[in-house]
């Protein structure tokens, strides 16, 4: 994946990608091996954008997925077109949830390979059989309009009403495409607990609430449940530069020209040729292009092309934190084995009531006094991002999610001494609730670096925005946009203003998430499929 400097071989290129993230690879892939010139451009010293591995920690041989980090939404049609060498692994554990009820540790252990042990804890947890019925009856409902959207996302964009017909239950579209997702979970389920479980899956990454007119967070939450037509999340065998270094293969094999550290600073186009100009070393430099894919931001691109942006500046709203364990530390609620509790989603302070407080005070300009947080430890599912000592002693990573952590909390004064007690006081905000929870110090189970120093790290939005070019340190780029369109005249969902300049990232309709969607619909628009 890491390649040294290198100017283009020619001139001129049928189409010039700007960014090498995962969506550009694969757009440079299918229109490389579709026989068209191609050029990619990567600001940064290696391809991969967001969906990398990193050796986090000095010294210490744990390649941990960094920014992005499980896989839900690349379809298996990219996958197999592009011959790609990767292995998703499916987590047994869907989820755990501790909390404290009648002043006794418990929690929500939800197993998806046993129905009688989920349906004993939903009953542990709130009495009766109840919750567990809805669970099924909800997550049956969202399954199946799992399996009849997933596929549309790699063909030509439907209209909403062709959409609606195939998803072809009308309170199931109500309730997702039309109706605050609130609305429903309050309808299908009593517990806040269990509500606070169901809803986390509309805010990750999307500053927003339940009953959000706009339905942003239903967006969001249908992202979440409709990979791979079924809704569940993976964890990418080697990490996830595994994947992104198949991609990167994948089109240097297919003839793409792949060129790393070139920022591009400019694209001038009249709809029928480009020319993208860029920075490599200390040299400018230009090339001409039939067309250009963006795998950018739509913010970013309209800069390069000199326009002012359309739509408010993307916001983030994430803190995400990586660390390298000795070992996994105890529970409080000891009837649970923590290589069970942590093996899937390890939710905290997600409880319906308090991710609405949550939001609530990070709206008003506060950080959370117990930020929501998701929490995957991907070395229980894949040990191999572990060198084999690290295994041997037991070790393993956990990196964390924190929700309602918009970049609005993080303000770009300038001063970095005030950026990184800012950092510190979202940290403890998320890792503060989490202890509650454990029956020994954090701090205790840490492992250190070379240097003696706690293997954990913490990325806010504003640091997304300068390590990865997402503006506001929005993953998304912008606000998530629902699987339909009106333009006939945008076919795949990537269409930009301009004739020859497509939109190839997170920020195109059907984007976000680790899935080369994007990538593979600007590609079929590109070759006019």
């Amino acid at each position: 994946m890491h390649t040294a400097p290198e100017l283009p071989s020619r001139s001129s290129y049928d189409v010039v990608i700007v960014g090498g993230g995962h969506n550009g690879l694969v757009a440079a892939a299918y229109l490389a091996g579709a026989g068209r010139s191609v050029l990619l451009l990567e600001r940064l010293g290696r391809t991969g954008g967001a969906a990398v591995s990193t050796l986090a920690f000095p010294g210490v041989p744990a390649r941990l997925s960094q920014y992005s980090y499980l896989v839900s939404l690349l379809p298996r049609k990219i996958v197999t077109e592009l011959g790609l060498k990767v292995e998703l692994r499916r987590r047994r554990i869907s989820s755990y949830t501790p909390t404290t009820r009648d002043g006794r540790p418990t929690g929500l252990l939800v197993d998806v390979g046993d129905d009688a042990r989920t349906a004993a804890a939903f009953r542990g947890l709130t009495g009766s059989d109840r919750a567990f019925e809805a669970w099924q009856a909800f997550y049956g409902m969202t399954g199946q309009v799992a399996e009849r959207v997933f596929p549309t996302l790699t063909e030509p964009l439907p209209s909403r009403a062709e959409l609606r017909a195939r998803v072809g239950d009308p309170a199931a579209w109500e309730a997702l495409f039309e109706r605050p997702i609130g609305e429903a979970v309050e309808r299908w389920f009593a517990d806040d607990l269990v509500r606070g479980v169901v809803l986390t899956d509309a805010l990750i990454g999307t500053f927003s609430q339940a009953h959000d007119p706009s339905l942003r967070q239903n967006r969001c939450f249908l992202y979440h449940v409709i990979g791979g037509g079924t809704g569940d999340w993976d964890v990418p065998v080697g990490g996830m530069g595994a994947l992104t270094g198949a991609l990167d293969e994948a089109a240097r094999s297919a003839g793409a020209e792949l060129r790393t550290g070139c920022e591009v600073t400019a694209v001038a186009t009249d709809g029928r040729s480009a020319e993208v100009s860029f920075r490599s070393g200390d040299a400018d430099h230009t090339v001409g292009a039939g067309q250009v894919l963006c795998g950018a931001a739509p913010q970013v691109l309209a800069r390069l092309l000199g326009e002012a942006p359309a739509g408010p500046a993307p916001e983030g709203a994430q803190l995400k934190v990586n660390m390298l364990l000795r070992r996994l530390p105890r529970l409080r609620d000891r009837a649970v084995d923590p290589r069970e509790a942590f093996a899937g989603t390890f939710h905290i302070a997600e409880s319906y009531s308090q991710l609405e407080a949550a939001y609530r005070e990070a709206a008003a300009g506060r950080v959370p006094a117990a930020a929501p947080s998701e929490i995957y430890c991907h070395s229980l599912t894949d040990p191999s991002i572990l060198g084999p000592e690290l295994v041997a002693q037991g070790y393993h990573t956990l990196t964390l999610f924190g929700l309602h952590l918009p970049a609005r909390l993080f303000p770009d004064d300038g001063d970095a001494a005030q950026q990184a007690a800012r950092r510190e006081a979202a940290l403890r905000a998320v890792l503060a609730p989490l202890e509650a929870h454990l029956d020994e110090p954090l701090a205790d189970c840490l492992a250190t670096d070379e240097h003696g120093r706690p293997c954990i790290e913490a990325k806010t939005p504003l640091d997304l925005e300068r390590e990865l070019g997402l503006p506001g340190g929005n993953i998304f780029h912008r606000d998530l946009s629902f699987p339909y369109g009106e333009d006939p005249s945008d076919r795949w969902g990537v269409a930009t203003a301009h004739r020859n300049v497509l939109l190839c990232g997170a920020g195109a309709t059907r984007g976000g998430g680790v899935s080369g969607i994007p990538g593979h619909n600007a590609a079929m628009a590109a070759l006019g499929r």
